[in-house]
């Protein structure tokens, strides 16, 4: 029984440092985000393409490891601790949070190729609205997914329902 404790720790704070390090992506994102919105702010037409792709770059993975790692990793936590309403919740963020990855499958495409990204250079400051809030309801869905599917496991939270 002990070990099985010991390898549930382990497992689930493997999930935390995943987290973890995901949640720094995210602010290395945020960081290329806003320079990349000062940067068009200060002169629109000097804005590269190398630059855009930076960004583009750092969204396209934050978004793809959500996708492939976090979500199944909450989700799997959640089914091993029998938590069904968390799934059910999760079902229901998940689905709003397509729509955000849709946003920036569609920013990705408008700027994916050079002669694209000149045509749409632009109409970038409006994509960055668009992507800000998107980005902004998507953190928030995030948040809640983690909170509920993985802050509700961890030992602490267990200790302080007792």
């Amino acid at each position: 029984m002990l070990e099985e404790c010991k390898t549930a720790r382990e497992r689930w704070g493997g999930v935390h440092q995943l987290i973890d390090r995901w949640l720094d992506e995210r602010r290395e994102l945020l960081v290329s985000f806003i320079e990349l919105k000062e940067a068009c702010d200060t002169e629109l037409e000097a804005v590269g393409k190398p630059q855009i792709d930076r960004f583009s770059e750092l969204l396209m993975d934050y978004i793809s490891a959500g996708h492939f790692e976090i979500y199944p990793q909450l989700r799997e936590e959640a089914n091993a601790f029998e938590d069904h309403e968390a799934l059910e919740i999760a079902a229901k963020l998940l689905e709003r949070l397509e729509l955000s990855t849709e946003l920036v499958l569609a920013f990705d495409a408008d700027f994916s190729t050079p002669v694209r990204c000149q045509h749409f250079l632009p109409r970038l400051p409006a994509w960055l609205d668009r992507l800000a809030k998107g980005l902004t309801e998507r953190f928030a869905l995030e948040d809640q997914l983690i909170a509920r599917l993985h802050a509700a496991h961890t030992p602490r939270a267990e200790t302080e329902t007792e």
